[in-house]
């Protein structure tokens, strides 16, 4: 149980039992601090129902607080002045609607016959979302909220002027998702070709602009020969030959320490090391002294050599030296030039130039591959567009059938509606342009609905496309916001029953309404009103009783004064 249930003082719980056997979507709204309501406990059946109240009694203020439940962003500033917290609470059966899914795929526990769904608003600033007692994202209550409530208010007429909404119509009485989803496939693979092949144009033609100084950079990177580890070489035998004088005195030096007659090194190691050997028999250690002194003599003596060697191969060669550093200043010139801190990097700038002369050459080559790409994706493109358009083709004849019949039940009985299925430009939808084309009467020129309709007309063909596709798609609960204005009379009683009619097979339909025509055809009828209480004004909901339906509807028809003949015309509407 969620805890703003836990809060509340009423039997809650009991009301809670769903005994009916038919699916009921909304089951039951709670709201707590949320602008006039103090606080509203109501329950909702299926079927057919309606809503009434006097203009501004808070009608308004119950969409609003169920559009924060379909993850609204939230305005603090509705939060009842002097309450701390605001609460919006909505439970719905989901029983039949293969919801399981989505809990899963949020983590948040399934209760598929009570979902709890759950706004909290604080008067600091924060806004918390919950379902099933879970807090959740506000994201996951947007994505639950359009499965579960469709909410038509008289700004959605505008969407008759939308290309794209009117597309979506025909897409979803064409029930052609999947051909939809192969070709939108197809045409994301088509677009991003494309954006490679305009790539890679680019790419050539300023490579094209720059070909001759990159041959010359290539040019001169190959002239150069250059060898990785050879700039470490070179730099080596420059300080040699640079220092080779110094070289050769401290060879020399070392090598008449090491074996001057008589007084070098190695003369005297061979005389300590006869010392040692001649009093082998009398002294313990002494051999083994006279081994080390003779593997110091043999090391010291290889060491000679090898001086004597190197003091014969040091020499000082003006012409290599200048070659050497001649060939390090080229090396030096090159690497400050093409901004690198080694011949390695110089020979990598080489290869590139080397690719991308290559490839500018193969050019043509390329941008053949590509274009005959992008070519077999258009092809794939035109052909899964065409699928769609014989689906859409064949949806556009349907609707118009069936328009004419709703808007000729709906009085319209000279009505014209046509759905024009053109070919437009490519896109992520398909080559088809939909335009809904209207006329409420024979001798008028088809134009665009939303140019030529009226008020009322427009009223009664966007009832007329809700109820078409809500026999083709599961919408659970719909709520029309005065979807009746510019409608009255026998009209209005006519849509009436399409909402009713609407409300069978376990959906739930819901009107917000003004007409006494509309009201009376309800199952069940709900009144929002206010009061003046002593801690300001307070909006209420209620939902009333056969006597107390009596009284609104007689109050619809005469105004405030109600009279006897309103209660008659009342009855006769209720059909008591």
């Amino acid at each position: 149980m969620a805890a703003a249930a836990v809060e509340r003082t009423k039997g809650v719980t009991a009301r809670r039992t769903h005994n009916n056997k038919q699916t009921i979507m909304l089951t039951h709204l709670y709201i707590r601090n949320f602008t006039l309501i103090d606080e509203l406990d109501i329950e909702f059946k299926g079927g057919f129902s309606v809503i009434t109240g006097e203009t501004g009694a808070g009608k308004s203020i119950i969409l609003g607080a169920i559009g924060l439940l379909l993850g609204q962003r939230a305005d603090m500033k509705t939060i009842k002045q002097g309450a701390e917290k605001c609460v919006v609470e909505a439970h719905f059966n989901l029983t039949g609607y293969d919801m399981e899914h989505f809990f899963a795929d949020n983590d948040v526990e399934a209760d598929i016959g009570d979902t709890i769904v759950r706004r909290e608003l604080t008067a600091s600033g924060k806004s918390r979302a919950f379902l099933n007692d879970t807090p959740v994202a506000l994201t996951v209550l947007k994505e639950l909220g359009e499965r579960l409530i469709d909410v038509h208010s008289q700004h959605q007429n505008l969407l008759l002027g939308k290309h794209d909404f009117q597309l979506s119509v025909v897409d979803i009485i064409a029930a052609d998702q999947q051909e939809l989803s192969d070709y939108r496939s197809v045409y994301l693979a088509y677009r991003d070709a494309n954006q490679q092949l305009e790539a890679l144009k680019a790419q050539l033609d300023q490579s094209r602009k720059q070909a001759d100084f990159m041959q010359f950079q290539y040019d001169e990177l190959t002239a150069a020969r250059l060898v990785d580890g050879e700039q470490e070489e070179l730099e080596s035998r420059s300080d040699t030959m640079t220092h080779a004088e110094d070289i050769k005195q401290g060879l020399y030096q070392a090598s008449e320490a090491l074996g001057a007659e008589g007084a070098g090194v190695l003369t005297q190691l061979r005389k300590a090391q006869q010392a040692m050997a001649g009093v082998e028999k009398v002294y313990a250690n002494a051999a083994d002294l006279a081994q080390r002194l003779e593997s110091a003599y043999v090391e010291l003596k290889d060491v000679a050599a090898e001086v004597e060697s190197d003091l014969d191969d040091v020499d000082f060669d003006p012409a290599e030296l200048d070659s050497i550093n001649s060939r390090l200043d080229r090396i030096y010139d090159l690497q400050k030039k093409y901004k690198a801190d080694s011949v390695a990097a110089l020979i990598s700038i080489r290869d590139t130039f080397e690719a991308k002369l290559s490839a500018i050459e193969n050019s043509d080559e390329l941008l053949a591959e590509q274009e005959q790409a992008c070519a077999a994706l258009a092809a794939a493109c035109r052909e899964k567009g065409l699928v769609l358009t014989g689906l859409r083709t064949k949806a556009a004849l349907l609707i118009e059938k069936q328009m004419h019949q709703r808007l000729t039940l709906l009085g319209m009985h000279h009505v014209r509606f046509q759905v024009a299925v053109e070919k437009g430009e490519v896109s992520r939808s398909g080559y088809d342009r939909i335009a809904f084309l209207f006329s409420a009467n024979t001798s008028t020129p088809l134009q665009p609905v939303s140019q030529v309709a009226s008020g009322g007309e427009i009223a009664r063909v966007m009832l007329s496309l809700k109820a078409m596709i809500s026999g083709a798609v599961k919408l659970p609960t719909i709520i029309f916001d005065e979807i009746d204005t510019g409608v009255s009379g026998k009209m209005a009683e006519q849509m009436a029953r399409i909402m009713a009619e609407m409300g069978q097979g376990g959906r739930q339909v819901i009107s917000i309404t003004h007409l006494p025509q509309i009201a009376a055809l309800g199952s069940t009828h709900y009144k929002v009103y206010k009061e003046e209480t002593p801690r300001g004004t307070t909006s209420h909901m209620l939902m009333l009783g056969s006597d107390e339906r009596v009284q609104e509807i007689a109050q619809m028809l005469s105004g405030s004064d109600v009279t006897q003949a309103a209660i008659e015309n009342a009855k006769q509407l209720l059909k008591i």
